[in-house]
């Protein structure tokens, strides 16, 4: 096949994913619908000018079993008492229609893939990156189950992996690039087939639990988010000590063993990768834009804790730092390693 040829297939079927995506956007959740008074391109209410705007806040979470707008009120409540806007929330199917969300003016805030930073660079505004508990980066992990057999990442060769969304910098796309350097043939993978193993793709927790269920699903490629505790301690000190001096999991791994009954082996560890950034959409013509930026920068864990009563999953993060475009330039370097382009994303 010709390079041409090859680059024109990824485009193709990035393109398709991508309009299929925006059908799993969620319909807004205060009044109006998206671009039809509720949340416009210039973020405002329609009729009365002198109303409070909206904002539409894109979300999209990274495990299944996350209610993400429960987890996200707080941020909500936050912008609103800071800001003269109205937050209403989405939440969408995929990391693909959160990007689409912006790209088509139905969005004016959101929570994003690094990975998507890159594909929208050109219609997006990185406020900051999200810090978790002092870190501004996190890691990917691949694990198997300890009766599995597999030892390293090369014994996968010919089995099914599971993986993260295809867009997924922690669970799919930075998988792929180490797979590839353990000497592994990934031939089209994500937006088509691998050569030396078989993949399927969903969300972290999917993944994750799909390797545990399943006999014939070797091994999980997921963010540590998801992983780490369920992988014993000490495992991660013998891999990677970036990931004990750096990652907000340290601490927890393997806190789930015992209440689960599920225990991982850790097979790889990735460089660390800066966090997944919040967006504003570059076009938002808005005075509360620059309000809204400034007060995301100035959030507080305080302002993003829930009250004692809130049951659900909290919220990951304790802050946002500021980011720029040149924070994501490893996510550039491992989608152009995989071959992958994105500037047709329409």
């Amino acid at each position: 096949m010709s390079d041409n040829r090859w680059s024109a297939n990824r485009r193709t079927f990035v393109k398709t994913a991508g309009a299929s995506g925006v059908v799993g956007l969620a319909g807004c959740t205060g009044g109006g619908g998206s671009g039809d008074g509720g949340s416009g391109s210039d973020g405002g209410t329609a009729g009365d000018t002198e109303s409070t705007p909206t904002a539409q806040f894109i979300l999209n979470p990274a495990e299944a079993d996350v209610e993400i707008e429960r987890q996200y009120q707080p941020m909500f409540e936050y912008l609103e008492s800071e800001v003269d806007v109205e937050i209403e929330p989405d939440r969408a199917e995929s990391y693909t229609a959160t990007l689409q969300a912006m790209r088509n003016d139905q969005g004016e805030i959101a929570d994003i893939s690094p990975s998507a930073v890159i594909a929208g660079e050109d219609i997006l505004d990185i406020v900051g990156i999200r810090i978790a508990y002092g870190a501004a980066q996190y890691f990917s992990t691949t694990t198997t189950t300890p009766d599995s057999g597999i030892e390293s990442l090369t014994d996968l060769e010919g089995e099914l992996i599971y993986m993260g969304d295809i867009l997924s910098v922690s669970g799919t796309l930075v998988p792929l690039t180490m797979l590839q350097d353990a000497g592994l043939d990934i031939g089209n993978a994500p937006d088509g087939d691998a050569e030396a193993f078989d993949a399927e793709y969903s969300d972290h927790t999917t993944a994750r639990e799909q390797m545990v269920q399943r006999d014939d699903v070797m091994a999980a490629t997921t963010g540590a988010f998801s992983s780490a505790p369920y992988v014993p301690q000490e495992q991660f000190e013998e891999m990677s000590q970036d990931f004990v001096d750096i990652s907000a999991e340290y601490e927890g791994a393997g806190d789930q063993i015992e209440e689960s009954g599920t225990e991982l082996q850790l097979l790889a560890v990735s460089d660390p990768i800066p966090r997944a950034p919040l967006v504003t959409r570059s076009n938002w013509d808005n005075s509360v834009k620059g309000e809204i930026e400034e007060a995301i920068l100035n959030v507080s864990e305080d302002d993003l804790s829930h009250g004692e009563d809130y049951e659900g999953e909290p919220l990951w993060f304790t802050g946002v730092e500021e980011g720029t475009i040149e924070d994501y330039e490893m996510i550039r370097t491992v989608l152009d390693e995989l071959g992958l382009e994105f500037e047709d994303l329409a």
